[in-house]
């Protein structure tokens, strides 16, 4: 079996070689590993650090954001015949000693995606502001509820995959990738697995590259999850759209033909007679949305398939 460890990095110059030395020389069930870098634009020294560490580079000509590293990282793993793919931060917040934990459940085929959960136990709930807490929790919650199970931690970046994970998913965010993984997953019906361990709350060096404020993370992981939402369940999305709009029109027009009943007239209410029908007229538009976005979701869903396939097909041609 063979190992890609995927390592995304923005300007870690002064932690990526210890990270990378740090990563176990024997690994249980696995024959042979290599560690890959993806530089994402590092105006430091991380490239050169991560070669002289013995790692694997490669570079993307300027900063395109992690989602995209993250990204190009499955694709050269997979190139490079990679039976399991293990994602880990440059900045030393994970313990490379921990990576047979994640690799065992993929090992003993119990998972297909493994992630690494910072809240499952709270021995080991890491130091970090309050804030970041209750919003990763809130997170959790959001995809648990979108996906039908449960989780305690959606937002870590270190996880494991089998080749046939990385096959299959389709990850289009650019910010961050880590929420989507589990709503593209969880779509497909890949097997997803917590494994509670102990990292660093906080950087050792420097500041996050992705967390620079929480209204900004919130804020974009939002639209992650939106889009991601959107593209999955869109009848669900759309529908809930026509369902409020139009239950707000029904209210108008109800309180409308109320007052109308006992009066007679609709003065002075004329203009909610106007509301009600337009918020109507809207709801019929939204859940026609739905209903078209719903057959294109089967379409896309066949789409994937042969998605899986040409892939499949493309890298065992060009395995490296």
């Amino acid at each position: 079996m063979r190992l890609i460890i995927l390592i995304p990095a923005l300007n870690e110059a002064a932690t990526i070689a210890r990270v990378i030395r740090s990563i176990p020389s024997n690994l249980p069930g696995i024959a042979a590993h290599e560690v890959v870098v993806v530089d994402d634009g590092s105006t430091d020294a991380t490239a050169a650090e991560a070669r002289a560490a013995g790692a694997s580079v490669v570079s993307h000509g300027a900063n395109r954001g992690l989602g995209i590293a993250v990204r190009t990282g499955l694709a050269e793993a997979l190139k490079r015949g990679a039976d399991f793919i293990v994602n880990i931060d440059a900045d030393g917040q994970f313990n490379p000693a921990d990576i047979p934990s994640l690799l065992q459940p993929l090992l003993d085929n119990r998972a297909d995606i493994t992630t690494c959960t910072r809240f499952a136990q709270r021995g080991l709930q890491p130091a970090m502001p309050p804030i970041k807490v209750w919003g990763n929790r809130m997170v959790a919650r959001i995809v648990s509820f979108a996906t039908g199970q449960h989780f305690t931690d959606v937002a870590c970046g270190f996880r494991a995959l089998t080749r046939e994970a990385a096959l299959r998913l389709t990850l289009f965010g650019r910010f961050t990738y880590t929420q989507e993984m589990f709503l593209d997953a969880a779509q497909k019906d890949l097997r997803i697995s917590e494994v509670p361990l102990r990292v660093r709350g906080e950087r050792e060096v420097g500041t996050s590259r992705v967390y620079t404020s929480a209204w900004n993370y919130a804020a974009r992981s939002a639209a992650i999850l939106f889009r991601s939402f959107r593209d999955n369940s869109p009848f669900q999305v759309f529908g809930f759209i026509a369902a409020i709009v139009g239950g707000v029109g029904i209210l108008a027009g109800g309180f409308v033909l109320v007052h109308w009943l006992q009066t007679g007239q609709t003065f002075p209410y004329r203009s909610m007679v106007i509301l009600s029908a337009v918020l109507i007229l809207l709801s019929a538009f939204f859940a026609t949305i739905a209903l078209l976005a719903d057959m294109l979701r089967r379409q896309r869903r066949i789409q994937e398939e042969l998605l899986y396939y040409a892939r499949r097909e493309f890298y065992r041609q060009n395995k490296s």
